[in-house]
């Protein structure tokens, strides 16, 4: 019975070393495969970039960035079709108004040294028959259709023998001063003319601006949201666009009101030059009446 137990206690200081040099064995192994895994990651994984290089990185990002230019051409082109809309119809109103105001400066500058240099040419006349005469010469205007009508109506007058009828006298005074008022709004209104749609350009071409201007900022709202992002290459072209309408909605106001003002000013002025005619003949007539009894 001695000498088995002698027998066991050596078979297990035998196995005893045994089993360390497994457990050793798979240690190392394990420390190997670690190894291997922790040098694997190593390589897949991207190196971080020192200072110097996210500096150099940041400005090639900035070179790109200003070497994309936007021009005015490139973000019209851009634009929705309701900004292309409001700007089409903007530019129209700008060329047209443009259009009238060098039409309206020649035209009122005409009509006003026509009507001064006949009205020079009439004060020279004493009577009615000598103005007529006088004046036959001088070119057509205003001024002259006006005393054609009242000249007419003096000669209807005289071939009715009620020239010198003095129970007739106001009513041939009015009869002339009617025909010549006629006539005297007659060049009114053709010098007025357009006057309303100039109105209209200078008063609603800012709204028409103004409603481009409500688009493109909710465009750039709808850019913010679809982007989840506030930053200015997002909202700058949609904001550069609805700024471009506001000024479109100005350049097509501005002459337009420009030109009306001017208009106003020299229609009043040429409308008193012949107010102040009328009365100068029916004072001229009134004087050959009395003179002739």
């Amino acid at each position: 019975m001695f000498a088995l137990l002698q027998a066991a206690g050596a078979a297990d200081t035998a196995a005893t070393p045994a089993a360390d040099a497994t457990v050793a064995a798979a240690a190392e192994t394990t420390n190997a495969v670690v190894e291997s895994v922790n040098a694997v990651a190593a390589a897949a994984a991207p190196a971080a970039p020192s200072a110097a290089e996210a500096a150099a990185a940041a400005a090639e990002a900035a070179k790109n960035a200003g070497q994309q230019n936007i021009t005015l051409m490139d973000m019209i082109a851009a634009s929705p079709l309701v900004s292309k809309i409001v700007l089409v119809i903007l530019l129209l109103c700008a060329v047209y108004a443009i259009a009238l105001m060098f039409e309206k400066i020649i035209v009122m500058r005409g009509n006003k040294k026509r009507t001064v240099d006949f009205i020079a040419a009439y004060k020279k006349a004493k009577t009615p028959e000598e103005a007529a005469q006088l004046l036959a010469k001088q070119p057509d205007g205003f001024a002259k259709k006006m005393f054609a009508a009242g000249y007419g109506e003096l000669q209807k007058a005289k071939d009715a023998g009620l020239y010198n009828n003095r129970d007739a006298r106001g009513d041939l005074l009015e009869r002339i001063r009617a025909a010549m008022t006629a006539e005297q709004n007659k060049g009114i209104e053709e010098l007025g003319s357009n006057m309303t749609f100039l109105a209209s350009i200078g008063s609603n071409a800012p709204f028409i601006g103004l409603f481009g201007t409500v688009w493109g900022i909710m465009n750039s709202f709808i850019a913010i949201a679809n982007t989840q992002t506030t930053s200015l290459a997002v909202v700058a072209p949609g904001i550069a666009e609805a700024l471009f309408a506001t000024a479109a909605g100005l350049v097509a106001a501005i002459p337009a009101v420009l030109i009306y003002n001017f208009s106003a000013k020299q229609t009043g002025t040429i409308g008193g030059y012949l107010e102040d005619f009328e009365a100068d003949f029916i004072s001229l007539v009134t004087r050959d009446m009395d003179k002739q009894g």
